[in-house]
């Protein structure tokens, strides 16, 4: 199974991103993701699920949190927002997960820690912070998780 991870969109849906996430199975959208616009191009891609980021207005009804099972890996996305500054140990110590998926720091992260794999996506919006955009492609195979990062142009 292909899962697209994206984060911090802010209501700007990079053609880049849409092209990036093209033929996966799901789409994880972690948070900040800044209007219905956003879901509604991501669903034209993949069945999509999203998570209430700190700039997100209440109005699009999403959870602060999804917890996952597929392919036999629990699954956890949250923005992050909700530990203040996420880090992989603070993430770890609050969610008990074979993947965490978080967002907020805009940092593209993807760490290891024993048979957990905790991953930031990097922010896919605006720019800032002088980081790249980016997404991430999750692999869910034979019980493993294995994600690969994509820079956006």
């Amino acid at each position: 199974m292909l899962i697209g991870l994206i984060s911090d969109t802010h209501s700007l849906m990079r053609v880049e991103a849409l092209a990036a996430l093209a033929g996966v199975d799901l789409i994880l959208h972690a948070g900040d993701v800044g209007s219905h616009s956003v879901l509604r191009e991501l669903h034209a891609i993949a069945p999509t699920q999203a998570v209430h980021g700190n700039v997100d207005d209440p109005i699009l009804g999403l959870p602060p949190s999804l917890d996952l099972t597929l392919e036999g890996l629990r699954i956890h996305v949250s923005h992050g927002h909700e530990l203040g500054s996420p880090r992989p140990a603070s993430l770890l110590h609050h969610y008990t997960a074979d993947v965490i998926v978080f967002g907020h720091t805009h940092k593209p992260l993807l760490e290891r820690h024993g048979r957990t794999l905790v991953v930031n996506p990097g922010a896919a919006g605006p720019r800032r912070f002088n980081l790249k955009p980016s997404v991430g492609l999750l692999t869910l195979q034979h019980g493993e998780a294995t994600v690969t990062m994509v820079e956006l142009g």
